[in-house]
């Protein structure tokens, strides 16, 4: 592994195809593993002995998985491609992450399919506002950064909540409308199997930093 520091001040592992498989192998399992713990916390009427137990037993594992930890910050590189670990809607280590694999297209359209446990609940069965607003906000990115090679990051993000999104599989969608200067515009949208339940629009800006480097 070589390092790299991003333009914004990110240190970057840089990782060959090989490295990442064996990161993917090693964490998400991890990862998936705790997103079960929180599914079934959440829900547990276990007995005052089973959850003393419990913690008892998540607190030794905690302790165990913090005696050797990365620097704060620090994620990988493949292709030029940020792998970010810590990000709330694709985070490879980050369990509250669904997590969302975004796919691109050779137009720049970027979409994932994805599913929303209790997790990420609002209403009841329905997902809160502010975790779809969250998922259009990175989806919009991916599609205004060029696949988060381009730092373009957010002005404005508007949502239109066209109904109750249902806790379960989804989709989200984004595509570039048109570019202005520095401002990129995009559009996007999450759906269920009966179609469309937020649409958003998205300004993203290019920081004078990366103007000045051009």
């Amino acid at each position: 592994m070589s390092e790299h520091t991003a333009g914004f001040g990110a240190t970057f592992e840089v990782l060959s195809a090989a490295e990442l498989d064996r990161v993917k192998s090693l964490y998400a399992p991890l990862t998936d593993a705790v997103r079960d713990l929180i599914d079934a916390t959440i829900w547990t009427q276990a007995d005052d002995d089973a959850v003393a137990d419990a913690q008892a037993a998540i607190e030794a594992v905690t302790r165990s998985l913090r005696e050797k930890t990365r620097s704060a910050g620090m994620s990988y590189l493949i292709d030029g491609h940020p792998i970010p670990l810590g990000n709330a809607a694709i985070g490879l280590c980050n369990p509250i992450a669904p997590p969302m694999v975004v796919h691109r297209e050779d137009d720049g359209r970027c979409w994932s399919e994805f599913v929303l446990r209790s997790a990420y609940e609002g209403p009841p069965t329905l997902v809160h506002g502010g975790v779809s607003a969250l998922l259009l906000d990175h989806i919009l990115g991916e599609a205004a950064s060029e696949g988060m090679t381009k730092p373009r990051f957010t002005g404005t993000l508007t949502l239109k909540y066209l109904r109750g999104t249902p806790l379960g599989p989804l989709r989200a969608e984004a595509f570039v409308d048109r570019t202005e200067g520095v401002k990129t515009y995009a559009r996007g949208f999450i759906s269920d199997a009966q179609g469309i339940t937020v649409e958003a629009e998205g300004i993203f800006i290019q920081p004078a930093w990366a103007r000045d480097a051009e």
